[in-house]
């Protein structure tokens, strides 16, 4: 079973790490496989492209292999692979938006990939009444175009706490800031959130999913 992200760095997972400094390729391996889909699904969601995210995620391993010799254990190293994936989900966030390319929103809607990934969830998730299961389907897809309103700070507090299950620690360390900081970013993108589904589902409420709280 996966460990969950404020577990402390394992003995198992030491070894894997000095191995991997000492250029053991299959050790390093062991911890992509540990860590890549979460990542993977990180990325998407930042930025809404799954080709993008693929290329991000490949980014992010190369960096921390190149900078293993710098993980000082100070953080899990799930942690710190979160902080590297983000930071490059920033930066290519940051090259898009300088070169005008198409906004997050539209280009995660219109991707196959994005149904195919949602129908995917309800089939491993509990079988509803075809109303029900129409009624999530619109909520699922309302809330991952929301996310694409966020700014890539907010929204990275956002799927870090409540797709990822970071502690607040855990997401200042990712993320760089403080604490408060990180609390002030959550607190704003449950907000946002919540009015943008309000505008957007007729007749929503406001309530919890995914984190999105009533304020």
């Amino acid at each position: 079973m996966m460990r969950s992200p404020s577990e402390p760095i394992t003995y198992m997972e030491e070894d894997l790490i000095q191995r991997s400094r000492a250029g053991d390729s299959d050790a390093f391996a062991a911890l992509v496989e540990e860590h890549r889909d979460a990542m993977y699904h990180l990325a998407w969601r930042m930025v809404g492209s799954p080709e993008d995210a693929a290329d991000l995620v490949q980014e992010a391993f190369v960096r921390a292999y190149r900078s293993l010799d710098r993980f000082e254990g100070r953080s899990s190293f799930r942690t710190w692979v979160h902080r590297i994936t983000v930071h490059c989900c920033l930066n290519h966030l940051r090259r898009r938006k300088r070169k005008g390319e198409v906004a997050y929103q539209e280009e995660w809607m219109d991707n196959p990939g994005y149904q195919e990934r949602a129908g995917e969830a309800r089939l491993h998730g509990r079988i509803d009444r075809p109303d029900q299961a129409a009624d999530r389907s619109d909520l699922t897809a309302a809330i991952e175009g929301a996310l694409g309103e966020l700014s890539p700070d907010h929204r990275a507090a956002f799927l870090l706490r409540e797709y990822n299950g970071l502690s607040y620690k855990e997401i200042a360390e990712a993320t760089g800031v403080s604490m408060g900081t990180v609390m002030s970013r959550l607190h704003y993108a449950r907000k946002a959130l919540q009015e943008i589904l309000m505008e957007r589902i007729p007749g929503h409420t406001r309530g919890r999913e995914r984190g999105v709280e009533s304020q």
